[in-house]
């Protein structure tokens, strides 16, 4: 579904990825992993068109989508939840959602209602303000409004940041869901043991550089990111 090949990016002088490439097959959640400033959110902002490589390639269902610009990702079957959720405060649930469908024509209505299907909080809390909302509530949101698009590929950054445990094996919970409804995922998460128990294969990002990709289960048995992501001891 999705090729990178030898993808830089840079922020000014300051190159962020360093010819970085990877692959996403249709129907897989794919995990990325990596510490705090690896280039993990820059790799998801280059796939949803935020910060266009200076090399490389990216291929999306067989279409070079290298320099595609940002709005017309939504319409094409990517959509990106962003790290810290970014919903909009000042607008109500619901208005939120149709915002996520910006690109699509025609009647909403059923869209909502498997929306709401998925997230009930939602549904009871259509006419709030998103700004009144739990912080799981507003993680629930955020993918709600990126599924209005009716995306064939969701891209989530750190979709647990600053949740409380049973929150995070909801929205987990909610993740595979959404796969099983054939939705091809990728996913930018520090839970790696969490991530990794969820997804199909992972790949680990240091220093802008993925530097080995494995099948998730492989890496979670693997002493390198046993010991650096998962915090265990080769002794554990």
């Amino acid at each position: 579904m999705l090729e990178v090949h030898d993808v830089v990016v840079r922020y000014g002088s300051i190159e962020a990825l360093h010819g970085i490439s990877f692959e996403i097959q249709q129907g897989e959640i794919v995990t990325l992993l990596g510490a705090n400033g690896a280039g993990k959110s820059t790799t998801l902002r280059m796939l949803s068109g935020l910060r266009a490589p200076v090399s490389g390639s990216v291929t999306f269902e067989g279409r070079d989508i290298t320099q595609v610009k940002a709005h017309e990702f939504a319409a094409m079957g990517i959509s990106h939840v962003p790290e810290g959720r970014r919903i909009f405060p000042v607008m109500t649930v619901q208005e939120n959602l149709e915002m996520g469908a910006f690109a699509r024509k025609g009647s909403l209505s059923d869209d909502l209602e498997e929306i709401y299907a998925t997230f009930p909080i939602l549904k009871d809390r259509r006419k709030q303000l998103g700004s009144n909302l739990s912080g799981g509530e507003q993680q629930m949101l955020a993918i709600g409004r990126a599924l209005m698009s009716k995306p064939r590929l969701l891209l989530l950054d750190e979709p647990s940041m600053g949740l409380a445990p049973m929150i995070i094996d909801q929205i987990f919970s909610i993740i595979s869901h959404i796969r099983e409804n054939g939705t091809t995922i990728f996913v930018v998460e520090q839970n790696a043991a969490q991530a990794l128990r969820l997804a199909d294969r992972g790949y680990v990002m240091e220093n802008g550089r993925i530097v080995f990709g494995e099948s998730a289960e492989d890496l979670l048995k693997d002493p390198r990111v046993r010991a650096v992501y998962l915090g265990e001891s080769e002794e554990d």
